[in-house]
Protein backbone atom coordinates (compact mmCIF):
# COMPACT_ATOMS: atom_id res chain seq x y z
CA UNK A 1 0.00 0.00 0.00
CA UNK A 2 1.30 3.88 -0.75
CA UNK A 3 2.10 5.80 1.98
CA UNK A 4 0.31 8.92 2.17
CA UNK A 5 2.82 11.67 2.39
CA UNK A 6 2.18 15.89 2.72
CA UNK A 7 0.83 17.77 -0.19
CA UNK A 8 4.00 20.06 0.15
CA UNK A 9 6.41 19.16 -2.85
CA UNK A 10 9.35 20.95 -4.24
CA UNK A 11 9.05 22.96 -7.49
CA UNK A 12 12.11 21.58 -9.34
CA UNK A 13 14.41 24.48 -10.30
CA UNK A 14 13.93 24.88 -14.08
CA UNK A 15 11.92 23.51 -16.77
CA UNK A 16 11.94 23.39 -20.67
CA UNK A 17 8.78 23.14 -22.12
CA UNK A 18 8.32 21.07 -25.44
CA UNK A 19 10.15 18.27 -23.88
CA UNK A 20 8.86 15.29 -23.34
CA UNK A 21 6.90 14.22 -20.96
CA UNK A 22 7.37 11.74 -17.90
CA UNK A 23 4.07 9.90 -16.96
CA UNK A 24 5.12 8.58 -13.23
CA UNK A 25 2.14 8.14 -10.87
CA UNK A 26 4.79 9.93 -8.17
CA UNK A 27 6.85 7.48 -6.20
CA UNK A 28 4.57 8.09 -3.17
CA UNK A 29 0.73 9.35 -2.79
CA UNK A 30 0.51 12.70 -2.47
CA UNK A 31 -2.77 12.80 -0.86
CA UNK A 32 -5.33 9.84 0.33
CA UNK A 33 -8.85 10.60 0.55
CA UNK A 34 -11.91 8.59 2.23
CA UNK A 35 -12.96 5.77 0.09
CA UNK A 36 -16.21 7.38 -0.34
CA UNK A 37 -14.89 9.67 -2.39
CA UNK A 38 -16.38 10.94 -5.62
CA UNK A 39 -15.13 13.29 -9.04
CA UNK A 40 -16.07 16.45 -6.74
CA UNK A 41 -13.61 15.00 -4.27
CA UNK A 42 -11.12 14.31 -6.42
CA UNK A 43 -11.57 17.67 -8.19
CA UNK A 44 -10.60 19.24 -4.08
CA UNK A 45 -7.78 17.14 -3.66
CA UNK A 46 -5.72 17.56 -7.22
CA UNK A 47 -6.80 21.25 -6.53
CA UNK A 48 -5.49 21.17 -3.39
CA UNK A 49 -1.82 19.09 -4.26
CA UNK A 50 -0.92 21.89 -6.96
CA UNK A 51 -2.11 25.10 -4.56
CA UNK A 52 0.37 23.34 -2.23
CA UNK A 53 2.95 24.90 -4.80
CA UNK A 54 2.60 28.51 -4.23
CA UNK A 55 5.05 30.06 -2.07
CA UNK A 56 4.51 33.97 -0.88
CA UNK A 57 5.25 36.28 -2.98
CA UNK A 58 4.23 34.34 -6.38
CA UNK A 59 2.66 36.15 -9.33
CA UNK A 60 0.12 32.94 -9.93
CA UNK A 61 -2.80 32.92 -12.77
CA UNK A 62 -5.55 31.63 -11.95
CA UNK A 63 -7.12 29.32 -14.58
CA UNK A 64 -11.38 28.76 -15.43
CA UNK A 65 -13.90 26.21 -14.66
CA UNK A 66 -15.38 23.68 -12.01
CA UNK A 67 -12.05 21.81 -11.17
CA UNK A 68 -10.34 25.34 -10.59
CA UNK A 69 -13.60 26.75 -8.40
CA UNK A 70 -11.70 24.03 -5.80
CA UNK A 71 -8.38 25.74 -6.16
CA UNK A 72 -9.61 29.14 -5.33
CA UNK A 73 -10.99 27.75 -2.54
CA UNK A 74 -7.74 26.27 -1.34
CA UNK A 75 -6.22 29.17 -2.01
CA UNK A 76 -8.33 31.21 0.16
CA UNK A 77 -7.59 29.06 3.16
CA UNK A 78 -3.97 29.40 2.56
CA UNK A 79 -4.70 33.59 2.27
CA UNK A 80 -2.63 34.08 6.34
CA UNK A 81 0.61 32.49 4.39
CA UNK A 82 0.23 34.47 1.19
CA UNK A 83 -0.19 37.58 2.01
CA UNK A 84 2.87 38.92 -0.49
CA UNK A 85 1.45 36.81 -3.19
CA UNK A 86 -0.79 38.37 -6.36
CA UNK A 87 -3.21 36.57 -8.29
CA UNK A 88 -4.80 37.16 -11.97
CA UNK A 89 -7.77 35.56 -13.22
CA UNK A 90 -8.17 34.44 -16.83
CA UNK A 91 -11.85 35.43 -16.60
CA UNK A 92 -14.63 37.60 -14.94
CA UNK A 93 -16.57 34.57 -13.69
CA UNK A 94 -12.99 33.39 -12.02
CA UNK A 95 -12.25 37.08 -10.55
CA UNK A 96 -15.56 37.04 -9.10
CA UNK A 97 -15.22 33.92 -8.16
CA UNK A 98 -11.92 34.68 -6.40
CA UNK A 99 -13.11 38.40 -4.64
CA UNK A 100 -15.95 36.11 -3.28
CA UNK A 101 -13.34 34.46 -0.60
CA UNK A 102 -11.08 37.56 -0.39
CA UNK A 103 -8.70 36.82 -2.86
CA UNK A 104 -6.44 39.27 -4.29
CA UNK A 105 -6.53 39.99 -7.85
CA UNK A 106 -4.20 41.87 -9.95
CA UNK A 107 -4.20 43.31 -13.55
CA UNK A 108 -2.84 41.16 -16.17
CA UNK A 109 -2.00 43.72 -18.33
CA UNK A 110 0.29 45.50 -16.25
CA UNK A 111 1.86 42.22 -15.85
CA UNK A 112 4.76 40.33 -18.45
CA UNK A 113 5.78 37.56 -16.19
CA UNK A 114 4.47 35.03 -13.69
CA UNK A 115 5.39 32.24 -11.83
CA UNK A 116 3.16 30.25 -12.03
CA UNK A 117 -0.52 29.49 -13.42
CA UNK A 118 -3.20 26.95 -11.96
CA UNK A 119 -5.92 25.28 -14.42
CA UNK A 120 -7.90 22.96 -15.41
CA UNK A 121 -8.17 20.47 -18.41
CA UNK A 122 -10.80 19.25 -20.45
CA UNK A 123 -8.40 16.45 -21.82
CA UNK A 124 -4.80 15.44 -21.02
CA UNK A 125 -2.82 12.77 -22.28
CA UNK A 126 0.69 10.87 -21.53
CA UNK A 127 2.59 13.43 -23.07
CA UNK A 128 0.71 16.33 -21.54
CA UNK A 129 -0.82 17.69 -24.07
CA UNK A 130 -4.23 18.97 -23.17
CA UNK A 131 -7.52 20.43 -24.67
CA UNK A 132 -8.84 23.02 -22.39
CA UNK A 133 -11.69 25.57 -23.44
CA UNK A 134 -15.16 24.06 -22.25
CA UNK A 135 -14.71 27.16 -19.71
CA UNK A 136 -15.20 29.56 -22.41
CA UNK A 137 -11.69 31.16 -21.30
CA UNK A 138 -9.23 29.54 -23.66
CA UNK A 139 -7.92 32.83 -25.38
CA UNK A 140 -7.11 34.04 -21.75
CA UNK A 141 -6.01 31.05 -20.44
CA UNK A 142 -3.71 30.22 -23.34
CA UNK A 143 -2.00 33.88 -22.78
CA UNK A 144 -1.61 33.33 -19.51
CA UNK A 145 0.20 30.46 -19.41
CA UNK A 146 2.48 31.44 -21.72
CA UNK A 147 2.84 34.21 -19.40
CA UNK A 148 3.98 32.10 -17.01
CA UNK A 149 7.36 30.14 -15.37
CA UNK A 150 4.84 26.77 -14.56
CA UNK A 151 1.51 25.51 -15.44
CA UNK A 152 -0.12 23.02 -13.31
CA UNK A 153 -3.19 21.36 -14.84
CA UNK A 154 -6.04 19.82 -12.19
CA UNK A 155 -8.33 17.11 -13.13
CA UNK A 156 -10.01 14.15 -12.06
CA UNK A 157 -9.44 10.95 -13.95
CA UNK A 158 -12.07 11.18 -16.37
CA UNK A 159 -9.89 13.37 -17.95
CA UNK A 160 -6.74 11.20 -18.62
CA UNK A 161 -7.18 10.00 -22.44
CA UNK A 162 -4.71 7.90 -24.35
CA UNK A 163 -5.58 10.13 -27.29
CA UNK A 164 -6.30 13.90 -27.28
CA UNK A 165 -10.04 14.10 -29.37
CA UNK A 166 -13.07 12.90 -27.75
CA UNK A 167 -13.72 15.91 -26.34
CA UNK A 168 -14.45 18.97 -28.88
CA UNK A 169 -11.91 21.30 -29.23
CA UNK A 170 -12.87 25.06 -29.09
CA UNK A 171 -11.93 27.24 -31.26
CA UNK A 172 -12.45 30.88 -30.96
CA UNK A 173 -13.26 33.36 -33.99
CA UNK A 174 -14.10 36.73 -34.58
CA UNK A 175 -17.88 36.60 -35.22
CA UNK A 176 -17.18 39.28 -38.43
CA UNK A 177 -15.43 35.62 -39.65
CA UNK A 178 -17.98 33.40 -38.28
CA UNK A 179 -19.14 31.41 -42.00
CA UNK A 180 -15.43 31.99 -43.53
CA UNK A 181 -13.91 30.26 -40.56
CA UNK A 182 -16.44 27.38 -39.97
CA UNK A 183 -15.81 26.51 -43.66
CA UNK A 184 -12.20 26.23 -42.92
CA UNK A 185 -12.79 24.01 -39.95
CA UNK A 186 -14.49 21.97 -42.14
CA UNK A 187 -12.34 21.78 -44.84
CA UNK A 188 -10.05 20.35 -41.47
CA UNK A 189 -12.07 17.43 -41.12
CA UNK A 190 -13.77 19.23 -37.93
CA UNK A 191 -17.66 19.68 -37.91
CA UNK A 192 -18.01 23.00 -36.08
CA UNK A 193 -20.83 23.69 -33.75
CA UNK A 194 -21.66 27.03 -32.63
CA UNK A 195 -21.72 27.34 -28.71
CA UNK A 196 -25.33 28.71 -27.91
CA UNK A 197 -26.29 30.51 -25.04
CA UNK A 198 -30.36 31.30 -23.95
CA UNK A 199 -29.67 34.59 -26.32
CA UNK A 200 -28.32 33.52 -29.45
CA UNK A 201 -24.48 32.37 -29.94
CA UNK A 202 -22.18 32.41 -26.90
CA UNK A 203 -20.07 35.28 -26.27
CA UNK A 204 -16.51 34.84 -24.89
CA UNK A 205 -15.05 37.83 -22.40
CA UNK A 206 -13.49 39.41 -25.64
CA UNK A 207 -17.01 39.54 -27.30
CA UNK A 208 -16.05 36.52 -29.21
CA UNK A 209 -17.92 33.30 -30.74
CA UNK A 210 -16.69 29.58 -29.93
CA UNK A 211 -17.20 26.83 -32.51
CA UNK A 212 -16.48 23.08 -30.40
CA UNK A 213 -14.93 21.08 -33.24
CA UNK A 214 -15.59 17.17 -33.54
CA UNK A 215 -13.80 14.92 -35.72
CA UNK A 216 -14.53 11.78 -36.85
CA UNK A 217 -10.74 10.90 -36.37
CA UNK A 218 -8.98 13.49 -34.51
CA UNK A 219 -5.99 15.13 -37.02
CA UNK A 220 -2.44 14.77 -35.93
CA UNK A 221 -2.41 17.68 -32.90
CA UNK A 222 0.45 19.45 -33.66
CA UNK A 223 -0.16 19.84 -37.35
CA UNK A 224 -3.63 20.85 -36.34
CA UNK A 225 -2.37 23.70 -34.78
CA UNK A 226 -0.46 24.99 -36.73
CA UNK A 227 -3.69 25.19 -39.79
CA UNK A 228 -5.87 26.13 -36.61
CA UNK A 229 -3.22 29.62 -36.38
CA UNK A 230 -3.14 29.66 -40.37
CA UNK A 231 -6.76 30.89 -40.36
CA UNK A 232 -7.56 34.10 -40.89
CA UNK A 233 -10.02 35.40 -37.82
CA UNK A 234 -9.68 32.39 -35.73
CA UNK A 235 -8.40 34.19 -32.53
CA UNK A 236 -7.36 31.10 -30.33
CA UNK A 237 -7.99 27.54 -29.92
CA UNK A 238 -7.84 24.75 -27.03
CA UNK A 239 -5.09 22.94 -27.87
CA UNK A 240 -1.91 22.91 -25.06
CA UNK A 241 1.00 21.08 -26.56
CA UNK A 242 3.75 22.48 -24.54
CA UNK A 243 2.33 25.01 -21.99
CA UNK A 244 1.90 22.76 -19.71
CA UNK A 245 4.30 21.36 -17.36
CA UNK A 246 3.24 19.24 -14.51
CA UNK A 247 -0.49 17.80 -13.81
CA UNK A 248 -1.98 16.53 -10.72
CA UNK A 249 -4.64 13.58 -11.40
CA UNK A 250 -7.08 12.11 -8.64
CA UNK A 251 -8.84 9.03 -9.28
CA UNK A 252 -10.46 7.31 -6.14
CA UNK A 253 -9.20 9.75 -3.45
CA UNK A 254 -5.49 9.30 -4.95
CA UNK A 255 -3.71 12.29 -6.29
CA UNK A 256 -0.65 11.30 -8.76
CA UNK A 257 1.96 13.57 -10.47
CA UNK A 258 2.89 13.76 -13.90
CA UNK A 259 5.78 16.32 -14.53
CA UNK A 260 7.57 16.94 -18.14
CA UNK A 261 10.55 15.52 -18.80
CA UNK A 262 13.08 18.51 -18.01
CA UNK A 263 16.50 16.52 -19.70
Amino acid sequence: MNQAVSLRCTIPPSYSRGAPAINRPFPRVLFRATPTSMIDDDKRIAAEAAVAEIRDGMLVGIGTGSTVAFAIRAIAARLPELRQTIFFATSIATEQAARDVRVPIGRFALASRLDLTIDGADEIDSALRVIKGAGGALLREKIVAEASERMVVIADASKRVDRLGAAPLPVEVLPFARSFVATRLAALGAEPVLRMADEGAWRSDQGNVIFDCHFASFPEPAGLAVALQAIPGVMGHGLFLREVDAAYVADGGTVTKMERNTT
